[in-house]
């Protein structure tokens, strides 16, 4: 009996071997596609030129490093700096703070809700009423 049991075993581990090898060669249905490789690139290079220090009122900050699509946001607030990580979403950046999804998009200083920024042509807003504008 014992060698029954040792070939059924063997054969069970033979089939979830093969099994688990098969299952690496699958094609993967996430990867890129030509066409959205190069859209997802194009995004990535927008994206890359929002790097820097973005300035708020009252010493308040944006601050984006990286690039290709990764990048560490760094928020400033009244209060402290706190830094998180964010990747290219199509148009804009996303990242999550304290368990809310962000995201940083390009505006003018109108469009952020804040007066102190009003009438700025190059700004990052995450939501209305927490923008970050280059002079």
């Amino acid at each position: 009996m014992s060698r029954l049991v040792t070939r059924r075993a063997a054969s069970i581990l033979l089939t979830a071997t093969l099994a688990a090898l098969g299952s690496g060669c699958a094609p993967d249905d996430s990867a890129p596609t030509a066409g959205n490789g190069a859209a997802s690139a194009s995004a990535s290079a927008t994206t890359d030129a929002w790097v820097g220090r973005w300035n708020g009122p009252e010493g308040t900050y944006l601050d984006v490093a990286g690039g290709n699509g990764r990048y560490e946001i760094t928020v400033k607030d009244l209060d402290r700096a706190r830094t998180f990580p964010g990747s290219t979403v199509g148009d804009h950046v996303e990242f999550q703070r304290d368990g809310t999804n962000e995201s940083l998009r390009p505006t003018n200083g109108n469009d952020t809700g804040m007066k102190w920024l009003a009438g700025k042509t190059n700004c990052l807003t995450i939501k209305l009423g927490e923008g970050y504008c280059r002079d």
